[in-house]
């Protein structure tokens, strides 16, 4: 499956993604500037993204602990997201979002 990432610089990236691994995994292991300190435990919000309006409802609800973490994310906005907390399906191919500011490692 492809999945699109923006970097903070504007670059958009084609990411292969494969089912049932996390977002933030995808992210990390192409070597794009994330930092996800906590490695998927959702206890830090240094994997914030910014999910692409087409995709938002298409994604499973935040969890209360995500919408929790969220709180001490920067530049929280309607969209944003824990890419840990994505986890990816068949159904995600074609998946848009952008790397929050203030997560670079």
């Amino acid at each position: 499956m492809k999945l699109y990432v923006t970097d903070q610089e504007g670059a958009e990236h084609a990411l292969e993604g494969l089912e049932g691994w996390r977002l933030m995994e995808v992210i990390r292991d192409h070597q794009l500037p994330i930092k996800a300190e906590c490695g998927g435990a959702c206890i830090c919000a240094t994997c914030h993204v910014y999910v692409d309006d087409q995709w938002a409802d298409k994604l499973c609800p935040a969890t209360p602990d995500e919408t929790d973490q969220l709180d001490n994310a920067f530049e929280v906005q309607d969209n944003s997201r824990l890419s840990c907390q994505i986890i990816l399906n068949e159904n995600m191919d074609g998946l848009r979002v952008t790397l929050a500011p203030g997560i670079e490692p």
